[in-house]
């Protein structure tokens, strides 16, 4: 029993201490946890072309060089009519879901040479035939139209 001139020994609280720590906790866990889902969203995974491995010189002439395998498939390649340019030359490859499908090619008999090049919003067969209207020369037009318009084009074309 403490004597009476010693004064009783402080409580300390520690209860508002642990309820703000435990509140800080879970805005955190929250907050990472919307971000992670938001992070993987609708991204689509990341593609990697495939190498070829670069022998190098002090290689075993003994043992064959490594080779890509053979089912790998291309990269989307440059050959994509997207990147025509005017000058440049295409030639019809078949089709794909009813649309004919180009290819970027040298020029040659049986392809097409770009005479003009519309990037920018296209509404399709209509819009394509005015613009290719105005191109002394033209034979056949070409046009993509996505749903981002920033990528929509149409090609006109002179048949070789």
């Amino acid at each position: 029993m403490p004597y009476a001139g010693a004064p009783a020994p402080a409580r300390r609280r520690h209860g508002p201490l642990i309820v703000v720590s435990v509140v800080v906790v879970l805005l955190v866990l929250a907050a990472g946890s919307t971000l992670y889902l938001l992070a993987d969203g609708d991204e689509p995974p990341p593609v990697a072309a495939p190498t070829s491995a670069v022998p190098s010189r002090a290689a075993d002439p003994d043992v064959p060089a490594p080779t890509a395998p053979a089912t790998a498939a291309a990269p989307e390649s440059s050959a994509d009519p997207r990147f025509a340019k005017v000058g440049q030359c295409v030639r019809h490859d078949g089709t794909a879901n009813g649309k004919p499908k180009l290819l970027i090619a040298g020029c040659a008999a049986n392809t097409y040479e770009v005479l003009r090049r519309f990037d920018g919003t296209t509404s399709g067969e209509k819009d394509a035939e005015t613009k290719c209207a105005q191109v002394r020369g033209y034979t056949n037009w070409y046009f993509y139209d996505s749903e981002l318009d920033t990528l929509d084009f149409v090609l006109c074309l002179k048949q070789r």
